[in-house]
Parts: C-alpha cells; structure tokens; sequence
C-alpha cells in the first residue's frame, strides 16, 4: 500500500487526515507488508491527533443484514472501528 504510505508522508504536518480503520494498529502489517513502513505510516498518524474509538456496528453491514443482496453476513465487520483526525 505505498500509495497510502505516500499520501500520509506528503500531508505529514502540512494538511490534515481524517482515515477510518476497522483494524487495530497491531494489524496493519496486513495492509503494508513491510513493519518498518507500518511503523512509520502509525507515526505519521498518531502525532499531533485525536483517536477516537467507536465500537459501534458497521452501517454497511447492518444494511446487508437488512436487504436481500444473496450474501451472507458476517458479524465481525464494522466492530472497533477506528476514526482518526490529524491535526
């Protein structure tokens, strides 16, 4: 994912982020790959911003469970989803 990793390095300390997340930081070697570039994508996030915890239910879950799209749906997305705001 180098062109996230790109992204936040270009608005580190110069614009905000606003990125949703339902991983846990300790999971996002999933979507890097490379620990070193997970740890400095983390960095670049965590300094200077507020993390807000929402252990709400996914809305986009919810709404499969509600209509009938031929899919089955699994209770485990959506939980602990991570809202993150880079000031």
């Amino acid at each position: 994912m180098e062109v996230l990793f790109t992204l936040l390095a270009h608005r580190y300390e110069r614009k905000s982020v606003m990125l949703t997340s339902n991983l846990a930081f300790s999971e996002w070697e999933k979507i890097f790959k490379d620990p070193m570039t997970t740890a400095a994508a983390i960095d670049r996030l965590v300094h200077h911003s507020v993390i807000l915890e929402l252990n709400i239910p996914s809305y986009r879950l919810e709404d499969v469970k509600n209509k009938s799209y031929g899919m089955v749906a699994n209770d485990k997305g959506g939980v602990g989803m991570k809202l993150l705001v880079v000031l």
